[in-house]
């Protein structure tokens, strides 16, 4: 008996502490659903909406290999042997590799690709595109440092896809043809 009513005695002091907490929890409820800047128009007629057309939705590389949410990355040498450039050096290509090099390789490399970019002055300056030395480079170890970075050079795998990295490669090796350095 003695054992019953302390009990009744702990729940009833547990109710008076209780019931201000679930009051406050209702308040910050209702504070969270109702500072919204919008909340006069929170009704399914004047809502909100995500215009589809309007979010671009990039489709998952072709060449990379989901692993835990990482690309593979290999060996540069292995890349050059086993990379290889699946898209055609055509016009188009080499357009879409002109915008993107303005976009991403002109601050360090520069226009002239001889890596005296506004940036390379400040840091380690990046090689020149049009050597030698770039030239006999395999596709696959350019790619493989366009999409995974390299000794000064930093990751472009999140600016750039697996084929604008093709693009660049298709644009850099026309602009290694028609120079004469």
């Amino acid at each position: 008996m003695l054992k019953s009513l302390l009990a009744l005695i702990a729940a009833a002091i547990l109710t008076l502490f209780a019931v201000p907490s679930f009051q406050q929890g209702l308040r910050d409820l209702t504070q969270s659903v109702t500072h919204l800047r919008y909340y006069p128009i929170r009704d399914m007629r004047r809502t909100v909406a995500l215009m589809p057309q309007k979010v671009v939705n990039r489709l998952p590389d072709e060449a990379s290999v989901p692993i835990t949410g990482r690309e593979l990355v290999l060996d540069r040498d292995v890349a050059a042997e086993k990379l290889h450039n699946p898209i055609p050096s055509d016009e188009a290509s080499i357009a879409r590799g002109d915008s993107l090099f303005k976009t991403f390789c002109v601050p360090c490399h520069g226009r002239s690709m001889a890596g005296d970019g506004p940036v390379a002055a400040q840091f380690m300056p990046p090689p020149d595109l049009l050597a030698q030395q770039t030239r006999e480079r395999k596709d696959g170890y350019i790619f493989s440092y366009i999409r995974h970075g390299g000794v000064v050079m930093p990751s472009y795998g999140f600016q750039v896809s697996a084929e604008e990295a093709w693009h660049l490669i298709n644009f850099i090796r026309h602009q290694q043809k028609v120079s004469p350095r």
